[in-house]
């Protein structure tokens, strides 16, 4: 597999603070690379920074080579960028289908409601209407159907019950399998390992671990010994941020 968004040396200052500092990272298409930390660690500041909802100081953000720490965010997203930021952000006076025209013509629409079915179903709902979870499938579905090359998901779990993450996380596997590069921020850290390839665990700025998913799933300690210990000892995995 080839290497579909790549960092060099990243660094990004927000408010007089430098949140992230001279960080690199790479993910792979075809793959669900998994980055974890404490709150506070930088993760969603990360992810604005690549997608350019925030402006990076220094470094270098390739997208299949091509350099774009300095592109507008619309033109991040016609390279194949896509960003699923948290909050679920849909076009409240628009109904289901429409939100998704809004992002693709309709002859991929039939991608959409293959993915999720219930879409389908409230297709003509609007998307205010929609309950939490399917609100999160519309806002998936409208980046996917925009055919990226690579994913930002950020908190995609945040305010949901488990179950309906349990049936969001297969799709994301899907889309990687697909081919393509998903970089995924999830509180819920024992599922995004289980589904994910490769792991970074980011602490106050800077990759404290990098290696397989696999790895942080047979040795726990890893995880806990990379950002935990100056957390509190209660801490479960659903509480990592």
């Amino acid at each position: 597999m080839s290497t579909a968004l790549k960092l060099d040396q990243v660094t990004i200052v927000r408010s007089g603070s430098t949140i992230i500092r001279d960080l690199s990272l790479e993910a792979t298409a075809g793959e669900i690379t998994v980055l974890l930390g404490a709150n506070g660690a930088g993760k969603t500041t990360l992810l604005e920074g690549i997608s350019g909802v925030i402006d990076v100081a220094s470094g270098q953000i390739k997208l299949n080579g091509t350099e774009m720490r300095t592109l507008k965010r619309e033109k991040r997203a016609k390279l194949g960028l896509a960003h699923v930021e948290q909050g679920r952000t849909v076009f409240a006076g628009l109904t289901t289908e429409q939100n998704l025209l809004a992002a693709a013509p309709s002859d991929r629409l039939a991608r959409a409601y293959e993915m999720f079915p219930s879409l389908e179903r409230r297709r003509l709902t609007g998307a205010d209407q929609l309950s939490g979870g399917e609100q999160q499938m519309l806002v998936l579905a409208r980046a996917f159907l925009t055919e990226p090359k690579v994913v930002l998901l950020d908190e995609i779990s945040l305010g949901l019950a488990p179950t309906i993450v349990m049936s969001l996380l297969p799709v994301v596997r899907d889309l990687a399998d697909s081919g393509v590069g998903v970089v995924l921020v999830e509180q819920f850290a024992d599922l995004a390992l289980s589904i994910g390839d490769r792991a970074y665990v980011l602490d106050r700025g800077r990759i404290v671990f990098d290696g397989p998913c696999r790895e942080l799933i047979d040795r726990p300690e890893l995880l806990h010994g990379a950002y935990l210990a100056r957390a509190d000892s209660g801490l479960q995995n659903g509480d990592l941020l």
